[in-house]
């Protein structure tokens, strides 16, 4: 081998290292918006979290090609990050707007998504599912100006509430940058045009969600993508250059992304206290800010949700008490707990998620959970998992927007007190019903994310 392809890899595999190495001083720099002391677990989580960047970043780096495309999962059991829903599985693959993709797929029965009842046995599709078009990829600049308006944007979607089905469960997308003037199916734009400047952005990626209620019968629909000009065409053979180039992105993508997350979470979020200097944080502890929608100033996130967060600091015998009430029924709601990396809690294991067809309403209409160290034998209990500090997130899904938002108010009581709060009406949950709910957990985590 020539030997300026060696020394063109050993250098491009040092730089990587030497990247690597500055990400993971962001596990512990204050400069670096490391959270403050999170133990010995949190640091080792910190270190695991780290390593979910890599594993997404070799996958990025060496197969991610807008000519090849293929869905992969961008957040997974075994790279969480941002926050991420339990109840989702993320699908991400790279595009270039400027040309035309198709996307097929077969999905089970889906009566649900045009309104009417749920078929009564059998697998049936996620409760919803949107695929969005969009410019850039959050947390890759290393920036926080990739917040500003303008920097990054959707092009087009489409969820579940327009997607149209055949009978047999059969569906195809069209992307492009307009809609052809002969076509009236389902399709996405992969271009818009900046009504201020007049300049034309195409896509860059395309992320889908498959957000699930019923962990028991829901099952992933098939997706395939395909661009229409290389049907059938390969791309090239690797070559010592493209590997450089691809070991030195890995290096990239992990030092932007844990420094990006770390300083979203502490600056735009506020979660371990006040930033800016008005006097409160934008994510409070132990309460939530109020629900509002999706929007870049804070971090984005899926385009047809509404969502509520905040950070929970339980000492040992602490609870907190929250009580939402929801006015206009949303496509999706689930209220998430993760660790202060934006890990969700190990949802498979533990109930530490809920949803709208897990969670129980009262008689007056009420979700009331508790967040908690340790079971208190009401349904709808959220696992810390042991941690004492972590984040609290709900999420509620419009397709359309809604006149009257969620709202949702926090005590904190005493755990041994928590049954003076509740309804007498509230049914009570035994040890072997709660195994069972982590049962079908665990069931379904193995099914949602198998790797055959």
């Amino acid at each position: 081998m020539p030997a300026d392809h060696v020394d063109a890899l050993r250098t491009a595999w040092d730089e990587m290292i030497e990247r690597l190495g500055r990400a993971r001083e962001a596990l512990e720099s204050p400069q670096l918006h490391a959270p403050p002391d999170t133990g010995p677990r949190g640091l080792a989580e910190g270190y695991r979290y780290l390593m979910g960047f890599v594993h997404s970043a070799v996958e990025r780096a060496f197969f991610d090609d807008p000519a090849f495309p293929y869905f992969r999962r961008s957040i997974h059991v075994l790279d969480k990050a941002t926050i991420d829903n339990a109840d989702a599985m993320y699908l991400s693959t790279p595009v270039d707007g400027r040309y035309s993709y198709r996307i097929t797929g077969y999905v089970r029965d889906s009566r649900h998504w045009r309104g009417e009842p749920a078929a009564t046995s059998g697998p049936i599709a996620p409760q919803y599912v949107i695929i969005e078009a969009h410019t850039g990829y959050a947390g890759d600049s290393g920036d926080l100006g990739e917040l500003q308006p303008g920097a990054r944007g959707n092009t087009g979607k489409l969820d579940s509430s327009e997607l149209v089905v055949a009978e047999d469960g059969r569906f195809e997308i069209l992307l492009a940058p307009e809609r052809p003037a002969t076509h009236t199916g389902n399709f996405i734009a992969t271009q818009r045009t900046s009504r201020s400047t007049g300049t034309t952005f195409p896509a860059e990626y395309v992320t889908v969600r498959f957000l699930f209620h019923d962990w028991e019968r829901e099952e992933s629909p098939e997706l395939l993508i395909r661009r229409l000009d290389r049907v059938g065409e390969h791309p090239p053979a690797l070559d010592p250059l493209t590997t450089a180039t691809a070991l030195r992105r890995i290096g990239e993508i992990v030092d932007n992304q844990t420094r990006f997350w770390n300083k979203f979470y502490d600056v735009v979020l506020e979660a371990y206290g006040d930033c800016n200097g008005d006097g409160v944080g934008f994510m409070p502890r132990n309460d939530f800010n109020s629900p509002a929608g999706a929007s870049l100033a804070t971090g984005g996130g899926q385009s047809t949700n509404v969502y509520a967060g905040g950070v929970y600091d339980l000492a040992e015998g602490e609870a907190l008490l929250i009580d939402a009430e929801v006015f206009e029924q949303p496509a999706y709601m689930g209220f998430h707990l993760s660790n202060l990396w934006g890990e969700s809690h190990d949802y498979a294991n533990h109930v530490s998620s809920l949803n709208g067809t897990q969670a129980q309403r009262d008689d007056d209409g009420h979700y009331r959970y508790v967040v908690a160290h340790h079971d208190p034998g009401v349904p709808n209990w959220l696992d810390t998992t042991g941690l004492r500090e972590g984040f609290m997130a709900m999420r509620w899904t419009y397709p359309q927007p809604t006149d009257r938002l969620p709202t949702v108010t926090v005590r904190m009581v005493p755990f041994g007190q928590l049954d003076d709060h509740f309804p007498a009406s509230t049914p009570r949950v035994s040890p072997d019903e709660r195994r069972e709910q982590v049962r079908v957990r665990q069931e379904h985590v193995q099914r949602r994310y198998r790797q055959y």
